[in-house]
């Protein structure tokens, strides 16, 4: 008899535990974990995911915007039945670009909300803060806002992957660029103190380094680049590459026009968004007393873009992408920042379903890494079992005076190690041919 109530009581302890697993709203999806427990962040019918963003602070600024498209694309899919019938449930968290916030945010979504996974992170020094963090408790950390080549390492982080094009290829495809086009001109680098900038020089030194008359970097905490531009004025420097971030970008365009530097600016595509930088210019002027316009100031930058531009509306991409804005965020400026917001937002939404109904994390990790995942980029992914890198190569492109952008030079590819810049032809895929509902 106490044989009985022993097994009795067992039976009645595992119960309970059963169902205080359950709890949290939590029900079980067929398979739906690794290891047959329920996924984290699943149920039958919907799938959270989480993201930090810099909603406010020093990126703010534009970056604000990325999280608005992505909610906008997410919102479609779901009002289209969703991904393999579940919903999206998307929530961002505000870190101000701040990376002892961004560690705890991060740690709240894993944690408290328990999300399935953290898709498009944003900032080098605040994503590389939670890294090891999201690896070591199996959490899926895909295509990550930031070009540093430290999101792909599958051996270390098999959980992290990249989305942009890395800061290594553009500054290849910059630098040859001007190479070619501005041979004899002496540069000079304006860029962010951290894996930005380094990770950008790698590439650009492979083509220009003996035309480098000056490297100055900018702390985001700190908006005087006065020093910086000063510098490179008293170097000579007749072409200036900004790897900067959007706010420090209209930084470098209204102090150069400040002490009277008049240089070809070279921007990299975290700081090439036309419509985005022209309300920039305008507004920190206004700031300081002045009334410019926008626009006029941007005339003649030359930027790298590896997606369809929010200006094209004759590219199918674009017009797809414009149609969703317009019935789900038609107050919302339609720029290019928006469109990287979008663009990520479908990318994740090809994996969910190629990782299928019976959604392991393991299997959205094993999805990344197909080497399936095709457009709307205007060149391909890197990503396969060896590599987590995103875009592999860009077009270079130049502002016009009435806000529109020419072609300078079409798609060119590389690796992020010192293999050539090579001509991309292949055909860009229609939105027909990625297709998610319907």
């Amino acid at each position: 008899m106490r044989s009985r109530r022993s097994v009795t009581a067992i039976a009645l302890a595992c119960a309970l535990v059963l169902a205080a697993c359950g709890g949290a709203g939590e029900t079980p999806a067929a398979g739906g974990g690794d290891k047959g427990e329920p996924a984290p962040g699943v149920t039958d019918t919907s799938v959270l995911i989480g993201s930090h963003q810099p909603l406010t602070g020093p990126a703010a600024p534009g970056y604000s915007k990325i999280s608005v498209g992505a909610k906008a694309v997410y919102s479609y899919l779901n009002d289209n039945g969703g991904i393999n019938g579940r919903k999206i449930d998307y929530k961002v968290e505000d870190d101000g670009y701040n990376p002892t916030k961004t560690v705890e945010v991060v740690k709240k979504l894993v944690l408290q909300d328990k999300v399935f996974a953290i898709v498009g992170g944003l900032g080098t020094p605040t994503h590389s803060k939670v890294v090891e963090y999201l690896n070591s408790e199996g959490v899926p950390d895909l295509l990550v806002s930031s070009g540093a080549l430290m999101w792909d390492n599958a051996a270390k982080n098999p959980k992290t992957f990249g989305y942009q094009l890395d800061y290594t290829r553009e500054g290849k495809i910059q630098g040859q660029y001007i190479k070619e086009k501005f041979a004899g001109k002496k540069v000079g680098l304006l860029v962010q103190g951290d894996d930005v900038g380094t990770d950008t020089q790698k590439g650009l030194d492979q083509f220009i380094k003996d035309q480098i008359v000056s490297r100055q970097t900018y702390d985001p905490a700190n908006t005087d680049v006065t020093p910086q531009l000063s510098a490179l004025q008293a170097a000579g420097a007749e072409v200036v590459v900004c790897e900067c971030i959007p706010a420090f970008t209209a930084l470098t365009i209204l102090t150069s026009l400040k002490i009277g530097y008049k240089a070809q600016l070279v921007v990299s595509s975290i700081g090439a968004d036309p419509a985005t930088l022209a309300g920039l210019v305008e507004q920190f002027a206004k700031q300081g007393g002045a009334q410019v316009s926008g626009a006029a100031l941007l005339t003649g930058i030359i930027g790298t873009r590896y997606l369809p531009s929010a200006r094209s509306l004759d590219d199918p991409w674009t017009a797809f992408f414009k149609q969703i804005h317009d019935k789900y965020i038609p107050d919302e400026a339609f720029t290019d920042t928006l469109v990287y917001g979008m663009v990520q937002a479908y990318t994740f939404g090809q994996a969910l379903k190629a990782a299928g109904k019976d959604l392991t994390r393991q299997k959205l990790v094993d999805a990344m890494s197909s080497g399936e995942l095709k457009g709307p980029g205007l060149t391909p992914f890197a990503f396969s079992k060896d590599s987590h890198a995103g875009y592999t190569g860009a077009l270079v492109f130049q502002i016009a005076a009435d806000g529109n952008v020419t072609t300078l030079q079409e798609a060119k590819t590389t690796d992020r190690e010192t293999g050539p810049v090579s001509d991309y032809k292949a055909a860009q895929l229609k939105p027909e041919d990625v297709k998610l509902v319907g």
